[in-house]
Parts: C-alpha cells; sequence; structure tokens
C-alpha cells in the first residue's frame, strides 16, 4: 500500500509554498495537479514521476472528479506515493474533503498538507488586509457560485448584515447576482469591492470599486477568473498600504506567469 498526500500549492507566486508542499512533490511517484498550480512547482518532482494533469476551467471539467479518486486509490493500492496538488489549500473550496473521504472508505493511508488560500494572499498582495482592528473584527469565506432557492438568498442576507469582509471565490461570472444580494439586503452602496486577477503572480491585476458601480468596472477592465473577490471597509487600506504592483514596476518578477 502507498500513500496519498493532500497538498495545497499556494495562490500562485511559487516562493508561497511550504517546505513540507516541497518534500511532497520530491518523494511523489505520482503528481496529480490542479489549473491553478503554477506550473514552475513542477520543477522539485523527480525525473520518473508521472504527472497527470486534472485541470478544471469554469464551467467544464477535463477530469470528473469521480476519476480524480479512482486515480489517487488505484496508484495508492499499487504502492505508489501520490501527491494532489491543488491550488491554495485543500480544503477551502479545493474539494480535499471529498478525496479524503474516498480514501479513508479505501483504507488508504492520507495526509492533508495546508496551504495558503487566495482569499488571504491575493488580498494581501493587493495591499487589501481581510481584517483590520479599526475596520473588520470578522472575515467569511464564501464561495461565488449559486443555486436559485430560497437556503441561498438567506445565506447572502446572513452575509450582508453579519460580516465586516467578504472573500469570494468563484464570483466573477455571479457578480450581477452577488451585488444584488447584498444591496437587496441592506449593505450600503457605497461598500468598497476588489478584484485581484492572477493575485500574487507577476500578471496580478487589481481594480476598485464601489457594490454600486463594481459591474461597470469589471466590464471596462475586461476582469475574468481566476480573480478574489474582496467586499468590505478593508479595501479602502489599499490607497495607502498597496506593494506589489509596486514592486513589479520596480524590480523583477517573484514569479512567472502561468
Amino acid at each position: 500500500m502507498g500513500k496519498v498526500y493532500l497538498v495545497g500549492a499556494g495562490p500562485g507566486d511559487p516562493e508561497l509554498i511550504t517546505l513540507k508542499a516541497i518534500k511532497c512533490i520530491q518523494q511523489a511517484d505520482v503528481i496529480l495537479y490542479d489549473r491553478l498550480v503554477n506550473k514552475e512547482l513542477l520543477s522539485y518532482a523527480k525525473k520518473e514521476a508521472d504527472l497527470i494533469y486534472c485541470g478544471k476551467l469554469p464551467d467544464y471539467h477535463l477530469m470528473k472528479q469521480e476519476t480524480i479518486h479512482h486515480f489517487l486509490i488505484r496508484y495508492a493500492k499499487s504502492g505508489k506515493i501520490v501527491t494532489r496538488l491543488k491550488g491554495g489549500d485543500p480544503f477551502v473550496f479545493g474539494r480535499g474533503a471529498e478525496e479524503a473521504e474516498a480514501l479513508a472508505k479505501q483504507k488508504i493511508p492520507f495526509e492533508i498538507v495546508p496551504g495558503i488560500t487566495s482569499g488571504i494572499a491575493a488580498a494581501a498582495y493587493a495591499g487589501i488586509p481581510v481584517t483590520h482592528r479599526d475596520a473588520s473584527a470578522s472575515v467569511a469565506f464564501v464561495t461565488g457560485h449559486h443555486k436559485n432557492d430560497e437556503k441561498e438568498d438567506e445565506k447572502w442576507a446572513s452575509l450582508a448584515k453579519g460580516i465586516d469582509t467578504l472573500a469570494i471565490y468563484m464570483g466573477v461570472g455571479n457578480l450581477p447576482y452577488i451585488q444584488e444580494q447584498l444591496l437587496k439586503n441592506g449593505k450600503s452602496k457605497e461598500t468598497p469591492v476588489a478584484l485581484v486577477h492572477w493575485g500574487t503572480t507577476d500578471v496580478q491585476k487589481t481594480v476598485t470599486g464601489t457594490l454600486e458601480n463594481i459591474l461597470d468596472v469589471v466590464r471596462e477592465e475586461n476582469i475574468k477568473n481566476p480573480s478574489m473577490i474582496i467586499i468590505g471597509e478593508v479595501v479602502r487600506y489599499r490607497e495607502k498600504i498597496k506593494w506589489f504592483e509596486e514592486k513589479m514596476q520596480t524590480s523583477s518578477p517573484i514569479s512567472e506567469a502561468l
């Protein structure tokens, strides 16, 4: 019996990966990696390691989740060390728990290796703190996907009234719905909003606006996924402490474009 490591590869900058994660890549006989993993990290792999791409695009899955489970189980049962390399953190909208459940059901040994999630890192690289003593005592990580039902509307009502900072993943396509729900449930139209496209990479682009005009900003700037949406008063701090884009203008980039 082999073993599976469910590993967070971090948000994009290849230097934002943990030492433990690098060791998992180096030791692996098989690596299954996602679309948002910086390919530079694969240079740590053994030459003889099998590299399997499991990329998923919005509304299009190259490899179904059940197929990924099948590969993890098959390779581990054949005695291989398997590293499942996932962008960000495996347990933050990464389906890591589903993969862990599948492995546990087959009694296959596994470990979870946390990674830096984009909800924190992309915001930080844009000069936005997700919490601040004067502006935000709470932050919620939220999926931007939505279902057209009452429970989904109730969720946004709670988020609008009870959370200071919203870090929204995979939400660009549903931004009109998100805007509608937050405004409908009492969020001020003047609430600052930022979108960080390809956060922490040398092609990072950040745009800001308000809850009232952010749709126009996104349309004008042609912002697509992958982008983090940060909503809350903390966005105002960007003008004072933005650092990464300014550093990019004066020094060599930290990481290669993905």
